[in-house]
């Protein structure tokens, strides 16, 4: 199994999606003065206030009102402005579906709807605030691409793309800080999938967001159980590498997925829709199954929901076995 030179393993630094996020927005404000921003009363959480407090004439804090503040982002993209529009998971898309579904997407209108608080890492918030579906409800949409990074370097690349892509778009960022596991060698590029280690191709892992890292060390694993996996971030959710995806499954005995968020719909629905039309595989879906949130640190959430690497270990070992 050969690990790809922009990867950097073992992990030596976490840092936070949100704050790359927000850090990203200030320097790309600096750049383009019809950048403005959009929150709903959450500025310090989703970091958006690094902007804010450098161009305070074009952030606008909306209140507790977020269909305002899509139906206020999607004018102001009409008007020749680049939004970004932020809040908690729940809050961007939950309470905003509708003005999402008509006044974004339906119109085509490039509005940057970049999500932070996703997942069960939101931690002790607990199950209200846990957007586990958030994936599923946006990729259904036509016209709307999503985005869901692994780690703060890729994110970074993420929102410097995003501020040309001329489309509605979601981005899901996290609370929680992850692993860096790229270097400056890796360059983010829309809709093509990053192989970060490959196997003899008979197990291929697809993950997306904090899965990625756990993944990586997942197949560190594994090789000492003779089991050499290739691991893909599939971090453009939509649209979906289908010429990595047919080149990578060729001769796979075993495919998997893990992500952070509901697999109904999620990556993991992604993956099986696309086997199911095109090659038929044995496929392993690793994330939360019919469940929602609860309260708890987000180590001891991802242990009780099975999603740290341990359990990724055994559920492919177990799979194996019964293959």
């Amino acid at each position: 199994m050969q690990i790809a030179d922009h990867i950097i393993y073992p992990f030596n630094e976490e840092k936070s999606l949100r704050s790359a996020y927000g850090d990203t927005l200030a320097l790309l404000g600096k750049k383009n003065t019809r950048i403005v921003v959009l929150d709903a009363d959450l500025s310090i959480s989703t970091k958006t206030s690094i902007f804010a407090k450098q161009f305070p004439d074009r952030h606008f804090d909306m209140g507790i009102a977020e269909a305002d503040m899509i139906g206020t982002a999607a004018g102001m993209a009409i008007s020749g402005l680049i939004p970004f529009a932020s809040s908690f998971a729940m809050f961007a898309v939950g309470r905003t579906y509708d003005q999402i579904r008509n006044a974004i997407a339906y119109a085509d209108i490039p509005v940057r709807i970049v999500a932070t608080h996703s997942g069960l890492t939101v931690g002790e918030d607990g199950g209200s605030h846990q957007m586990l579906e958030d994936v599923a409800m946006m990729r259904v949409l036509p016209n709307m691409s999503v985005i869901v990074p692994a780690d703060a370097h890729e994110t970074t690349q993420v929102i410097n793309y995003i501020a040309k892509h001329q489309h509605p778009i979601y981005v899901k960022l996290t609370r929680a800080e992850f692993p860096v596991i790229y270097n400056e060698k890796y360059k983010y590029q829309f809709g093509k999938w990053d192989i970060l280690c490959e196997g003899d191709g008979e197990i291929v892992i697809f993950a997306c967001g904090l899965m990625v890292s756990r993944s990586l060390e997942a197949a560190i694993e594994l090789k000492k159980h003779n089991i050499k996996a290739t691991l893909i971030n599939a971090s453009t959710i939509k649209p979906i590498d289908e010429k990595t995806i047919d080149n990578a499954i060729k001769n796979a005995k075993l495919i998997v997925t893990a992500e952070e968020a509901l697999i109904a719909g999620g990556l993991g629905g992604v993956i099986a829709e696309y086997l199911s039309e095109n090659s038929p595989k044995n496929l392993l879906r690793i994330g939360v199954n019919d469940k929602f949130g609860q309260s708890g640190s987000s180590d001891d959430l991802l242990e009780f929901y099975e999603l740290t690497t341990n359990h990724i270990v055994k559920k492919i070992l177990k799979k194996i076995n019964k293959a």
